[in-house]
């Protein structure tokens, strides 16, 4: 069984206005539901933003390790906006 801790929350009116406004119309049982589903909520998108900044660590390590070695090509600006383009274009249709 989950043991229930109890915590006072403050926030702006507004805040506390809407949260009471979901219960009123029967979306939620209580507030402590809402607030349940929000932390539920920002726990997932704070998971997917860690997971997307350990990835984007990885590609950085990854292109530091490519210079050291002399794994490099010439910068040719022209070349990677034509590939955007053409990325772009898939997207699009």
């Amino acid at each position: 069984m989950t043991t229930i801790e109890r915590l006072t929350v403050t926030m702006p009116k507004e805040m506390a206005a809407t949260l009471k406004s979901a219960v009123e119309m029967g979306d939620y049982a209580s507030t402590s539901e809402v607030i349940r589903e929000a932390l539920r909520d920002w726990s997932f998108k704070r998971q997917l933003m860690l997971d997307q900044l350990t990835a984007l660590k990885q590609d950085i390590d990854k292109g530091l390790a490519d210079v050291a070695s002399g794994r490099t090509r010439e910068f040719d600006a022209q070349r990677i906006a034509e590939r955007g383009r053409k990325l772009l274009a898939a997207r699009s249709t």
